[in-house]
């Protein structure tokens, strides 16, 4: 597909491709991407079998997982739960609630697998059809977040298994199992994840280059040379059209994307938690190995975190600039009546729809509300000290 397709042919260019093919076909073998692509009609065809396919495998995770979970069983742990029974309690909680986001994000995902079928259809046919013969070697933004989200993944994944083997004291068949089942069910919620953000970033990339179609246009038209408002109407279709793609994007995704970064956040809290009893109240020093296990955990889970407050903000800030553009048309002292009603009118839509990712309904994701979730993590791991300050 053109999506897939190397923008260049440097080495950032190949590395951009290979990383989405890894995406789509770990996705494809860990069955959370349930759609066949056919190269003839360039569509996603939505398939009853890898659903099925992924609802067994997911499935057997899960159960593997549930079935050789030796978490609690490590030293550091053992310590902690017989010390402080709350911390035993919140970390079964936190548990169940895991095991339920993945169920969660699976079945949504299968439920909304004919929408999100019709947004890629839609992607790939503006893709076909309006931007492939765009010089897209210049919007660098684009290479970074597909790369960093690569590079978060495979963090993730070696940071969870570093986590599980590191903190565990002895090796045991049950033990490999239930790590391989484990680490393998994160990879999938994180390659599920990364659907949204891979559609965002493509989202943002389209915009940017209406921007910079624009700014050809304005250009264009201080140079004396004259603009057909056609172009500006069709622009404004597109970015139209990106707008609802957004917005239907946002619905699929938003319940899905808040559970993941509630999920981290509160492991983050746990660990720091779990650091406090067993160096504060047990009055016990840390190897530098533990140490060293769970502060890449903590510092992987906040760049993955960063990550997906990132790429929503950086699109939100391409419509932004959108506008922006459209001013710059001012400075044009004569323009055609009919170029200038164009102009209007895509100026007009701007200031009523803008590209803003809002989840649940609730809050917009930019890097206000992720320093607000940021500063609320702190104050629910003071909380939690301050309601079993005793125990500690």
């Amino acid at each position: 597909a053109g999506m897939f397709r190397a923008s260049g042919s440097g080495i950032r260019q190949k590395s951009v491709a290979l990383t989405l093919k890894g995406a789509l076909y770990g996705s494809w073998i860990l069955g959370i991407f349930p759609y066949t692509f056919d190269s003839w009609t360039r569509k996603l065809h939505r398939s009853k079998w890898l659903i099925v396919y992924g609802i067994i495998v997911n499935t057997g995770l899960v159960t593997l997982v549930i079935l050789n979970d030796t978490e609690a069983e490590t030293p550091v742990k053992m310590e902690v739960f017989h010390r402080n029974a709350l911390a035993e309690q919140i970390n079964v909680i936190h548990d169940i609630q895991s095991l339920l986001m993945v169920a969660f994000l699976l079945l949504r995902s299968f439920w909304k697998s004919g929408d999100m079928e019709k947004i890629l259809n839609e992607l790939l046919d503006m893709e076909h059809r309006h931007f492939r013969h765009y010089d897209l070697e210049e919007c660098g933004n684009f290479d970074k977040c597909v790369l960093y989200k690569g590079l978060s993944i495979v963090l993730e994944f070696l940071s969870m298994l570093i986590l599980e083997l590191g903190m565990s004291p002895n090796y045991s068949q049950q033990l490999f199992i239930g790590v391989s089942s484990l680490c393998l069910m994160l990879l999938g919620v994180l390659l599920g994840a990364s659907h949204f953000h891979l559609a965002v970033v493509h989202i943002y990339r389209y915009v940017w280059i209406i921007n910079r179609e624009l700014l050809r246009l304005v250009n264009q038209l201080a140079n004396g040379q004259s603009v057909d408002s056609s172009r500006v109407d069709f622009l404004l279709t597109l970015y139209n059209r990106l707008l609802g793609l957004n917005t239907r994007l946002s619905r699929i995704y938003d319940y899905q994307m808040v559970l993941v970064m509630v999920s981290f956040l509160s492991a983050n809290i746990l660990a720091i938690y779990f650091f406090i009893i067993y160096a504060i109240s047990l009055k016990k020093l840390m190897g530098f190995k533990i140490l060293l296990v769970m502060f890449q955990a903590l510092i992987i889970n906040v760049f993955d975190f960063c990550l997906s407050i990132e790429v929503c903000d950086l699109a939100e800030r391409t419509g932004k600039q959108t506008s922006a553009i459209l001013k710059l048309f001012n400075d044009i002292k004569e323009i055609d009546e009919k170029l200038e009603r164009s102009i209007s009118d895509f100026a007009l839509f701007c200031s009523h729809r803008r590209l803003r990712f809002k989840h649940c309904g609730l809050f917009h994701v930019n890097y206000e509300m992720g320093f607000r979730m940021a500063i609320t993590s702190l104050l629910y791991l003071l909380f939690l000290i301050q309601f079993d300050f005793w125990n500690l």
